[in-house]
C-alpha cells in the first residue's frame, strides 16, 4: 500500500521569499468522497490521475499515475467537479526536508501552504520561520474542498 504522511502549515508571505525551483499546477477533482478523492493534474507538461484516501488524517493512502496529457487536458474541461484549483508550486529545502509551498491563483489567490511529506507520523522535523499555524486536520485546506469552496469565499466569514 503506497502512503503519504505530510504536514501542512500556512505561509507568512512577508517571511517567505519563491525559490527557483517552481512547477505551474493545474488539477481537479472526479471524485471527492469519502472515501477516495480522484484527482486529475497537470504540472507543467506531465499529466497524472491520483487516488488518495479524502481525510484530514497526515497519513493516507495515495495512488498516482502518468496519464497522456491529452487526457488530462480533456477531463479538466469535461468531467471536474467544482472548480479548477490553479498554482505555482515552489520547492524549497530546509533543515534536511523538502518543502512544497504552494501558491493559489484565481478563486484561491491569497492562500500560501506550505507542506512536508514525512517518513513516519512522529518523524521530527524544523519549521521554518516563515511556516504559521498548522492546517493539517482542518479539511478547508484540502485541494479537493479549495475546488467546491475556495479560500476567497469562506476566507470573508
Amino acid at each position: 500500500m503506497a502512503l503519504e504522511i505530510e504536514r501542512k502549515f500556512l505561509v507568512n508571505r512577508e517571511a517567505w521569499r519563491p525559490t527557483d525551483r517552481f512547477k505551474h499546477c493545474k488539477q481537479g477533482y472526479l471524485s471527492i468522497g469519502p472515501p477516495v478523492a480522484v484527482r486529475v493534474r497537470i504540472m507543467d507538461s506531465v499529466g497524472t490521475l491520483n487516488i488518495k484516501t479524502s481525510t484530514v488524517e497526515i497519513e493516507r493512502m495515495e495512488f498516482e499515475y502518468e496519464i497522456p496529457l491529452d487526457d488530462a487536458e480533456e477531463l479538466l474541461e469535461e468531467a471536474c467537479l467544482g472548480r479548477i484549483v490553479e498554482k505555482t508550486r515552489y520547492y524549497a529545502d530546509y533543515g534536511g526536508m523538502r518543502w512544497e509551498i504552494d501558491v493559489f491563483e484565481g478563486a484561491n489567490e491569497g492562500l500560501i501552504v506550505a507542506e512536508v511529506e514525512l517518513d513516519d507520523p512522529e518523524q521530527a522535523f524544523i519549521k521554518p520561520e516563515w511556516a504559521l499555524a498548522e492546517v493539517s486536520h482542518d479539511p478547508r485546506y484540502l485541494n479537493s474542498n479549495l475546488s467546491l469552496y475556495p479560500y476567497s469565499v469562506w476566507r470573508k466569514r
